[in-house]
């Protein structure tokens, strides 16, 4: 089981518009005991099941952050991955960006890919602008 911890805030800057839509961020963030939690294991295709409080009405389709992740690392393997949503969905504690992070350190760590923690930064700037500080 990987935890996705949530992330509060100290200092916020959002900056301008970045090319790929998303904002420049300037943050101090501290991450808390409480998150969500996945697991990752072998599978055929790419299936999320989604339960824990807050994962009723939660997509488990192409649109949630967690299939993005999966699907930005570039790679046709597969895998099931579950989480168990136990942070308020859209409550500005980045649980969604930490669900992406934490798919990405993940499946990079099932698959074998070998990424390190610039290359998964990287990638996981182009999912959202706090996912980046989340793999950290």
């Amino acid at each position: 089981m990987a935890r996705a911890p949530a992330k509060i805030n100290l200092f916020l800057h959002v900056g301008d518009k970045r090319a790929d839509g998303f904002h420049a961020l300037q943050s101090l963030v501290a991450f808390t005991a409480a998150g969500d939690e996945l697991q990752f294991a072998a599978g055929e295709g790419l299936t999320l099941a989604i339960d824990g409080p807050f994962g009723a009405g939660l997509s488990a389709g192409s649109d949630n952050l967690i299939i993005k992740a999966a699907k930005a690392l570039g790679t046709e393997r597969g895998a099931r991955i579950t989480l168990t949503k136990n942070l308020p969905v859209a409550s500005g504690i980045g649980g969604g960006s930490a669900d992406g992070a934490t798919t990405l350190r993940g499946l990079n760590q099932l698959w074998g890919l070998g990424r390190d923690r610039a290359a998964l930064q990287k990638i996981g700037a182009s999912l959202g602008s706090d996912v980046p500080v989340c793999i950290t």
